[in-house]
């Protein structure tokens, strides 16, 4: 196993580059000065009467495909009506991956560049957990591939496997490495938490959801967005709207209307669970006051296409209405809404008349809490576990940290058949140059450029090249179709699949 990843390792061994920056496109000059303290916490970690403060994400990081279709391109070449893709699905170009990237050499490199950029040591990380739904083997977990990152610093003592639901799973990975560093069972080091997926699906409708990529999160306590402490709400249910039961491919059995009906009654659950507990937490505070839309600066959501979280805004702004006992109908944003006064929410999953009414009242709510947050997803497309997680950072690549400070961030997160959580992350109150929250803010600065740099794929070229994808991803024996000449920079990639199915991975030089 270990003659395996030797090529890997010996790219690991070189001290020096653990030390600089992977590559000048993809970490600015201001990241390469912002180290974190490894310094353990054993008064927090021991004593059982104190809780640690403010625990969150302290570092985020994003890797996507160097290459991308266009949507409108993509319309063209299946032959549909223009705007299909483009106004329907609001999607502007979808990112892909060649048959030599897999889920393994996707959250190698996520992690890779997280710790370079963080500057941490891998001895600091005591827990490591993997939420994705992309299966490549029915035994060996993603996570037990990250610990060849993890040789050279000797340190085996890292708790956490996968965890899988479809897109839950890097959502349940960030509660359960919040949970960790709020129990007796914490060391005093961080967790970090990897959310990774590629979304392909068989010609047709829903191919051009797609996407891939993947985030990592540093999760410790201090944190410049920490998790609000007793605000998730959650739903769970049986359904078969989404779920992959043919061990032997990679394309999923979708019902697309029940998964949207599904995702909505979902949101409607989890935003009634979520304000049940916040109401109550005030009402203890002395604080008498209804939860809506408006106590939350912005809203992200989990993004299978942009349009669905365009109308998932507008469903909160439903929720509100109804559960108002005096909606003003004769101005704001309420005006005109009189006549759905009455409606059941779970009579309007399929409405188009609520849809097109309370869309149009929420444009601007839309457009200031969160659309911002799209950008990555509509530039390249679904990333399943990460999708979420991509918009939180796409949010923190468009504001300063001043605009950020203080604010409140409603987090909607979805996985088919079905798990669903809405919890929500407050941003520090600091924002001075040098604070965590500032560090945070300026290590995402690059991603317009990063996304700028990718190189776009005639469709032509894309079907080929999902075609060789979906006849060797489960070859034995054999070199994956790819150069590693068309990948980022610093990128793992996927070098040989030997007789006995074992996959040996390699790393782009800088």
């Amino acid at each position: 196993m270990f003659r395996l990843f030797s090529q890997a390792k010996r790219c690991l061994q070189v001290k020096q580059g653990l030390q600089r920056s992977l590559c000048p496109v993809h970490f600015p000059a201001a990241v390469q000065q912002n180290r974190f303290s490894t310094t353990s916490h054993p008064a927090q970690a021991q004593t059982s009467s104190l809780w640690p403060k403010d625990v969150g994400i302290l570092a985020l990081e994003v890797y996507f495909p160097s290459q991308y279709v266009d949507q409108v391109e993509l319309e063209k070449y299946d032959g549909v009506e223009a705007g299909k893709y483009t106004i329907g699905l609001g999607q502007k170009q979808m990112g892909f991956c060649a048959a030599h990237e897999d889920i393994n050499s996707l959250c190698l490199t996520v992690v890779h560049r997280l710790v370079e950029r963080s500057r941490i040591s891998w001895d600091s990380i005591g827990r490591l957990e993997v939420g994705t739904e992309t299966i490549i083997d029915k035994s060996k977990a993603v996570k037990t591939v990250l610990m060849q990152l993890f040789e050279d610093s000797g340190n085996t003592d890292v708790e956490g496997i996968d965890t899988t639901n479809a897109c839950y799973g890097g959502t349940a990975s960030l509660f359960n490495a919040a949970d960790w560093v709020e129990s007796s069972s914490w060391d005093g080091r961080y967790a970090l938490v990897v959310c990774g997926d590629i979304a392909v699906y068989a010609t047709g409708n829903a191919r051009p959801t797609g996407g891939a990529g993947a985030v990592a999160m540093l999760v410790g306590p201090d944190a410049p967005l920490a998790l609000e402490r007793g605000l998730r709400g959650t739903h769970m249910e049986h359904v078969y709207d989404f779920y992959k039961p043919d061990l032997a491919s990679e394309y999923p059995m979708v019902d697309g209307q029940l998964s949207i009906q599904c995702y909505f009654r979902a949101l409607d659950r989890c935003y009634a669970t979520y304000r049940k507990k916040i109401e109550s937490q005030w009402q203890k505070a002395g604080i008498n006051k209804r939860c809506t839309l408006e106590d939350f600066q912005f809203m992200i959501f989990h993004t299978p296409f942009c349009k669905l979280v365009q109308k998932s805004l507008a469903r909160v702004v439903l929720n509100d209405f109804l559960a108002s006992s005096s909606p003003d109908v004769e101005s704001g944003i309420y005006k005109g809404l009189q006549d759905f006064r009455n409606v059941k929410l779970e009579e309007t999953y399929s409405s188009k008349e609520v849809d097109k009414a309370f869309q149009k009242a929420s444009q601007e709510l839309f457009k200031q809490k969160t659309q911002p947050s799209l950008f990555l997803s509509a530039r390249n497309g679904n990333m399943y576990t990460p999708s979420v997680y991509g918009c939180l950072a796409s949010l923190l690549a468009q504001y300063s940290a001043e605009q950020l400070a203080g604010s409140r961030i409603g987090v909607f997160s979805y996985g088919s058949g079905l798990a669903a959580s809405m919890f929500s992350l407050k941003a520090s109150e600091n924002s001075a140059p040098g604070s965590p929250l500032e560090k945070l803010v300026s290590s995402l600065s690059d991603l317009g450029a990063r996304l700028d740099s990718r190189k776009c794929v005639p469709p032509e070229k894309f079907a080929e090249m999902m075609k060789i994808r979906e006849e060797t991803h489960h070859l034995v024996d054999h070199t994956p179709h790819g150069l590693s000449s068309d990948l980022f920079p610093g990128t793992w990639y996927l070098e040989r699949v030997d007789e006995k199915n074992r996959r040996k991975y390699a790393w782009r030089t800088l």
